[in-house]
């Protein structure tokens, strides 16, 4: 009888308690471990077995963070959650536009970061099967893609070229964050990234059809000052 081998992360995080900490938290999970206390460190590891998925300090002793992000995406698909002290908005921005899948504030918590990396992993078996499902089915929510169709409560929502292009642009990446800039030039090209009161508009207008309460979103989900992630659970 075949045993499925566990997925291994890759931790790079420079704070041993924090290490020890997400150590015993994720062998409980079912998780294989690797661990870089150093920028430098962490690339050799993933180049020697490169993981399923990375969870990246930004705050490493001997390189930033961010450099190792950009070194990393230029080879390794796997998705990369960020775990940083760092909370300004710019450095989320510039780490999700860089290719990070997700970003976690310190102090955070297990139950999160656990769920974040479920989502995640759940995203990439979804875009590597052999056939992406055409049918999204999200709650009440269910976008077929192959029929152009969107339906509440099975109910058909008509919704304009635009509002559709960006819903399913949220769907084909569900539980991940996306970016204004992502969002503007996957929607309305590469020369609009600047007009994100194009974004807002057309998001307020897609709640409305969607959403039960527009102002308490269930599944298009505001990242402040950064993006919108479309729920994934």
């Amino acid at each position: 009888m075949s045993t499925t081998t566990p997925l291994l992360l890759l931790l790079i995080e420079d704070e041993l308690p924090i290490r020890r900490f997400l150590r015993t938290s994720l062998a409980g999970e079912g998780y294989r471990l690797v661990e870089a206390d150093t920028g430098q460190l962490a690339v050799r590891l993933a180049v020697q077995q490169p993981p399923d998925l990375v969870i990246l300090d930004l705050g490493l002793p001997d390189v930033d963070g961010q450099d190792i992000l950009r070194q990393l995406r230029e080879w390794l698909h796997a998705p990369i959650i960020i775990l940083s002290a760092r909370d300004q908005e710019q450095q989320k921005v510039t780490a999700l536009d860089s290719g990070a899948d997700d970003y976690l504030t310190k102090p955070f918590s297990t139950g999160e970061l656990l769920a974040r990396i479920r989502v995640a992993l759940r995203h990439v078996a979804r875009a590597s099967g052999d056939r992406e499902s055409s049918v999204f089915v999200l709650s009440d929510l269910k976008v077929d893609l192959a029929a152009r169709r969107v339906f509440v409560q099975d109910a058909e929502i008509h919704l304009t070229p635009l509002e559709y292009k960006l819903l399913t642009t949220l769907v084909r990446h569900a539980g991940k964050v996306l970016t204004h800039r992502f969002l503007l030039k996957e929607v309305w090209g590469p020369h609009q990234v600047q007009e994100t009161h194009y974004l807002r508009v057309f998001m307020a207008g897609l709640r409305r059809k969607i959403e039960d309460d527009p102002a308490q979103p269930r599944y298009l989900l505001t990242e402040q000052g950064v993006g919108y992630r479309l729920a994934a659970d």
